[in-house]
């Protein structure tokens, strides 16, 4: 696209859906950077180089990178490791560096061997993933941080234990801001049909202000209610005093440790879990993307690894394609990726000038806002679509879904792919070629290329042919036919005679 093709794409809507990818990113950055226990500036730093920067590099046009809940535990354990947050740095540049040269040496592919009921089970699963880590935050539980996905909790609890615990302690100004919220977005699209002006307007920012508003109008009339007083319940971003009180806050990498066999560990497994979080948040994206554009992997790796070295540099957690956010861009309206890279500004002016009112924001109205985008995710009609295909589409959807709930979005993608293509084995299998008979004339029928994969069942379709028999074997549809199929074959025919078979073989 053209430069004034984005500005005139970024006037028309995407700074509405920059907003909403802005709200959302934001407790993200600063609850995966506190998870990871590394500085709340180290998120937000890598959410600000994820959108300003990888935005304009990715291989996307919707997809929006930042810190990612994934990665949480593989930096935790690695900062641990390696007792220093400054040595740690100089992993996820090593990092960076390794997945541009997966980027240069074509390596983005491997995205498009997962199978698509997969992506879709993976698209569904994080949606109602969503929907059950938010039901804590919308009704004022909010010890565990925002963008908590795994089903297994620090604190020892889990997913659902969780939702139980929080449901004994409902605080009722949450729960007011959180259904106000969600009837404000369910709303929004009607609404705006009898008054145009509200298309106009981003709904997660009336959202945000509903939500505010509402919190303060309780410590005037009702105290009881008010969130206001814990930082537990409210977005806690870090105050500063000056722009150069926020350049002395910023960790540089200790580069003492290049020589530490550790950092390069950590380095390679960041890379390949990264890049993979990455390949598979890009296939959902250009699934969900309502024009069908097709992103460049291999371009997306580049700008990933970019994104990571330059995030190391200015003391950054690291970054991947995150489908949480790029998702909240689709559905709130985002065409191409200024909407990602205005969501990275908004970050960078949240640190400079607007931290004390975005500390005014309750962290259920902001569950609102992802509870609207998990239930798109996760829409009953994806099920529906899903199970209208089959059975070799749904096994391998619904696995994919139980182990991303149960476990995590790594497990859920392995054990659902391992299914897939256990699938595809069957049916390839199962339906290579037909045999007809008619009276004494059999039909062996190849339908598609053989492999050494079928040779037992051809082998003892061969096996049972009487005698007496005419055999027609027609292979004109065989692109591909292995060496071990072609000689059972030659074999049965040079045979046949001595059995009393005629055989015709029609070849391409």
């Amino acid at each position: 696209m053209k430069q004034s093709e984005y500005i005139q794409s970024f006037l028309k809507g995407d700074w509405k859906s920059g907003i909403a990818v802005f709200l959302v990113a934001l407790p993200l950055c600063l609850g995966i950077a506190l998870a990871s226990g590394a500085p709340l500036l180290a998120g937000l730093v890598a959410g600000i180089v994820g959108g300003t920067l990888v935005s304009f590099l990715s291989g996307s046009e919707l997809s929006v990178s930042g810190p990612a809940a994934g990665l949480t535990i593989i930096v935790a354990t690695a900062i641990g490791d390696l007792g220093s947050f400054p040595g740690f740095l100089v992993a996820v540049i090593v990092a960076g560096l390794i997945q541009v040269a997966l980027g240069f040496l074509k390596m983005g592919k491997i995205g498009g061997f997962f199978p698509s009921s997969v992506i879709r089970g993976m698209l569904v699963a994080i949606g109602i993933v969503i929907i059950l880590k938010q039901i804590p935050h919308a009704i004022g539980d909010d010890l565990d941080f925002i963008g908590e996905f795994e089903f297994d909790q620090k604190d020892g609890e889990n997913t659902f234990t969780e939702i139980l615990k929080s449901l004994a302690s409902i605080k009722m100004g949450a729960l007011l801001i959180s259904v106000i919220g969600l009837v404000i977005l369910f709303s929004w699209t009607k609404l705006g049909q009898k008054f145009s002006w509200m298309n106009a307007l981003p709904a997660s920012l009336f959202v945000v202000l509903a939500g505010v508003g509402i919190n303060e109008g309780l410590a005037l009339w009702n105290p009881a209610w008010y969130l206001g007083d814990s930082k537990d319940h409210m977005v806690n971003l870090p105050i500063f005093a000056s722009s150069s009180e926020i350049l002395s806050g910023l960790v540089s990498p200790d580069w003492s440790f290049i020589t530490n066999p550790k950092v390069y560990s950590v380095a390679i497994t960041l890379a390949i879990v990264a890049s993979l979080e990455s390949l598979l948040s890009l296939e959902a994206t250009d699934s969900l993307d309502p024009l069908k554009r097709i992103s460049s992997p291999d371009r997306e790796l580049l700008a990933q690894g970019i994104g990571n070295i330059t995030s190391g540099l200015l003391g950054g957690i690291p970054i991947t394609s995150v489908i949480v956010r790029s998702s909240t861009n689709i559905y709130a309206g985002g065409k191409t990726r200024m909407s990602g890279f205005f969501h990275g500004v908004l970050l960078l002016v949240a640190v400079l000038a607007l931290p004390f009112y975005l500390n005014r924001i309750p962290l259920s109205c902001l569950a609102s806002i992802l509870l609207y985008t998990g239930y798109k995710l996760a829409h009953p009609k994806e099920f529906k679509k899903v199970f209208a295909e089959g059975w070799k589409q749904w096994v391998p959807f619904l696995v994919t879904v139980a182990v991303v709930v149960g476990v995590d979005l790594l497990w859920g993608i392995f054990v659902g792919t391992l299914v897939g293509l256990a699938f595809v084995v069957i049916t390839n299998y199962s339906s290579v070629f037909t045999v007809f008979k008619n009276g004494n004339e059999i039909l062996i029928k190849f339908q598609k290329d053989v492999t050494f994969l079928h040779k037992m069942q051809l082998k003892e379709t061969l096996r049972k042919i009487p005698v007496g028999s005419e055999v027609y074997i027609d292979t004109t549809k065989v692109h591909f036919m292995d060496h071990d199929i072609n000689l059972l074959i030659q074999e049965f025919i040079s045979t046949a005679q001595e059995r009393g078979i005629e055989v015709d073989l029609k070849k391409k």
